[in-house]
């Protein structure tokens, strides 16, 4: 596939605080909405809305979102899509009209509540200095859910080690679905090149990132086992994702990587 290399917009100045919209795709997630909105509103983020995008959930969840948005007015969009599309097309979609609405910096985030949504704070705060806050199983402080049996644990730890070893990443948690985006971070992305619809998408994110030399941040959180629901992970989609981890490789080999002076792309917390 022919892409360019997309040069980074230059740095705009934004006003304090900054508009964040979190975009969470949902698929049977009715029973976390609630909860989910008044735990995010919550947090000294005043400037925050979310954008919910939802693929025909057959459980209601968007109709739960409209009734949850009006306890919010002006605060919560929802997105309906007519079937089960994709992961990554979802935050596409989202990507785009959190764009069009004037967000300033733009979330990724799960509505299961695996995602700590207090990180957000730390996340926001670490974009005043770079381009992506990512939060982080993998980098120290970061710890996955105790409940997790050794071999999920295993296969999460080796499937992030074979995506970084094949892409040559110095991201740790490639495939972690939990990060906090610019603005001009995201209009960098060449959005309309993405072919990836699941769970391999976070991986793509990531290997686009360090080819355009954006800078990222790594911040540990610690990743929870869904509270409610059912998880939609699945050793078939994980070894999905594993082979298409090539195709992201030869989908941007003329991407040359651009080096970034300081801040150093890629600062983790220790």
């Amino acid at each position: 596939m022919a892409t360019r290399n997309r040069r980074l917009p230059e740095a705009q100045s934004s006003p304090n605080p900054m508009r964040i919209t979190v975009c969470i795709p949902t698929y049977n997630e009715a029973g976390n909405i609630p909860r989910l909105a008044e735990t995010l509103f919550a947090l000294p983020l005043k400037d925050l809305s979310i954008l919910f995008i939802d693929d025909n959930s057959p459980d209601g969840t968007a109709q739960v979102v409209e009734q949850v948005a009006g306890l919010y007015p002006g605060r919560i969009s929802l997105h309906r899509r007519p079937t089960k599309l994709g992961l990554g097309t979802a935050y596409i979609a989202g990507f785009g009209l959190a764009l069009e609405s004037g967000a300033e910096a733009i979330a990724q985030m799960d509505a299961d509540f695996s995602h700590p949504p207090e990180k957000l704070v730390e996340l926001a705060a670490a974009l005043e200095t770079h381009d992506v806050a990512i939060g982080s199983r993998y980098v120290a402080g970061g710890s996955l859910d105790e409940r997790w049996p050794l071999w999920r644990k295993g296969l999460s730890a080796f499937g992030n080690f074979y995506a970084r070893t094949i892409l040559n990443l110095s991201i740790r948690d490639v495939t972690g679905g939990f990060r906090l985006w610019s603005r001009r971070s995201i209009e960098s992305l060449p959005l309309d090149s993405i072919r990836s619809s699941g769970y391999v998408f976070q991986v793509e994110l990531a290997y686009l990132t360090e080819r355009l030399g954006l800078r990222s941040i790594e911040i540990p959180i610690h990743f929870a086992d869904r509270r409610w629901g059912q998880s939609k992970m699945s050793l078939r989609i994980q070894l999905e994702a594993a082979m298409r981890v090539w195709m992201v490789r030869f989908s941007y080999r003329d991407i040359k990587p651009v080096p970034v002076i300081a801040p150093a792309y890629n600062e983790r917390s220790v």
